[in-house]
């Protein structure tokens, strides 16, 4: 089966190399000059979108296996190269993990992909100025699908160092893209819980609940804020929502004693 969607995507490219110069996924001064670096292409390609999902799915084991093949398909298919260095970063092989991330920039220092992953790799390991100056470098793109994700990174690292002050300005600038980012909204609750500044607080979580499914941190969220802003009745429902949910969670053990801060 994923022969045959190989030489369908092969025939397909081969009739539109002309027009689209530029590979998705491979380096700016690639052209394939045959059918077989199409197929190579497209098996990089189905490989790398497998092991993605396998990845999001925590096989990381199996992951691995799917960039390794994408790779010996087209060493040069700059996502499985970035990929490769999440998994590696998994597996605590930090120096695999650069590798592959250098890499996939040396190929193509414009993904801004690349430079997002690298830069939330140097964030768990510590270097947040790095971090921060490779998801400026992600922003740089002006075809880049998703600029929110950068700045909630850039802010959740900020956080690692207490710069709440950055880190509220990068989270409100996710949410100018994107209204509805989930985690600058969750951040932005906290952070401002920790602030005392209840009203703003309520401002983040109320849009989180009304367009996304309730986490165990969120409805924890919800209780705190609402219990210092004195409305017992909001509070009472976050409460229940969390404890039938999410009747296991630390969240509800949290509650479940008393232990609010």
């Amino acid at each position: 089966m994923i022969d045959k969607i190989l030489i369908a995507l092969g025939l397909l490219l081969s009739s539109t190399v002309f027009s689209a110069p530029q590979v998705p996924g491979m380096p700016p001064n690639y052209t394939p000059s045959s059918e077989e670096d199409l197929i190579a292409y497209g098996r990089a390609k189905i490989h790398t979108e497998l092991g993605s999902q396998y990845y999001g799915s925590g096989q990381i084991g199996v992951a691995l296996d799917e960039f390794t093949i994408a790779l010996a398909a087209e060493r040069r298919y700059v996502p499985a190269n970035y990929m490769l260095g999440l998994v590696y970063m998994e597996l605590k092989d930090d120096a695999q993990a650069e590798q592959y991330f250098k890499r996939a920039l040396e190929l193509d220092n414009g993904n801004s992909e690349a430079h997002n992953n690298y830069g939330w790799f140097l964030c768990q390991r510590g270097k947040i100025e790095d971090s921060i100056q490779q998801f400026m470098s992600a922003l740089k793109n002006p075809l880049y699908e998703t600029p929110d994700k950068p700045y909630v990174n850039a802010g959740l690292c900020s956080l690692k160092r207490q710069d709440d002050k950055a880190a509220e300005e990068f989270f409100l600038k996710a949410l100018k893209l994107n209204p509805n980012q989930p985690q600058a909204l969750l951040a932005l609750a906290d952070l401002y819980l920790r602030a005392k500044d209840l009203p703003s607080a309520r401002a983040q979580i109320l849009p989180f609940m009304k367009t996304h499914q309730p986490t165990a941190e969120a409805l924890w969220l919800g209780v705190r804020i609402e219990r210092k802003l004195g409305d017992r009745n909001s509070q009472k429902s976050y409460e229940q929502m969390l404890q039938q949910r999410f009747p296991l969670s630390k969240e509800t053990q949290a509650l479940a004693t008393g232990r609010y801060e």
